[in-house]
């Protein structure tokens, strides 16, 4: 069966550094009919698993481990037995985010290459946005799921702790800016873009410092 995308928008805080801000968040599925990979479980376990349905959830991946990226990891990995999968560089922030409790992962590496639904995702450390910050790339769907490192418009956001501008934009430039222009780019928060409509802008990300 054909591997497809699917998507679901949930709603809950993003926490760091003493605030609190009201978000969405995308939650992407990739497989088909029979197994599924999530990408960013945020907020809902219950929304989330049942998008999932009755199909083997192969893995759960973080894309960083800011809270509102990873608090529904623990509780949908309990209920399908599908491990967590996160980039060992973002720890202090996972175990931010779920306080005093600190859950479990599975460590995932740059170069490593995850596969649902015999589709393979090439897994990208770009850090900057946080130091264990990822992106998935299929090339079979054309599709790279980007969390927080890029959106519809540049980098994402690096004015809190553990981001930083300059290492963002050489994670985008060096790891993503190169890859075919038709990548539908599938964000953390907000509307999906493509590479070919973003590379054209870095000069102007890079001039205003955002």
């Amino acid at each position: 069966m054909t591997a497809r995308i699917e998507h679901l928008v949930t709603s809950g805080t993003f926490q760091l550094d003493g605030g609190s801000w009201a978000v969405d968040n995308n939650v992407w599925l990739i497989g088909n009919d029979d197994e599924v990979l999530v990408v960013d479980a945020a907020h809902d376990a219950d929304a989330i698993a049942a998008a999932v349905g009755e199909r083997r959830l192969v893995a759960i991946v973080c894309t960083h481990a800011h809270n509102d990226h990873v608090d529904a990891a623990p509780e949908l990995a309990r209920r399908t037995g599908a491990p967590v999968l996160l980039h060992p560089a973002d720890e202090v922030l996972w175990k931010a985010a779920h306080a005093p409790r600190t859950p479990g992962y599975w460590e995932l590496a740059d170069g490593e290459e995850l596969t649902v639904a015999g589709v393979r995702l090439h897994v990208l450390h770009t850090p900057g946005h946080s130091p264990g910050a990822v992106c998935l790339y299929a090339p079979a769907l054309d599709a790279l799921f980007s969390g927080d490192t890029l959106f519809d418009g540049g980098p994402g956001a690096t004015g809190r702790s553990y981001s930083d501008f300059t290492t963002i934009v050489a994670s985008i430039r060096d790891r993503l800016l190169n890859l075919p222009s038709e990548t539908t780019v599938h964000t953390g928060h907000g509307p999906s873009t493509s590479i070919g409509a973003e590379a054209p802008h870095l000069d102007d990300w890079i001039a205003r410092g955002h």
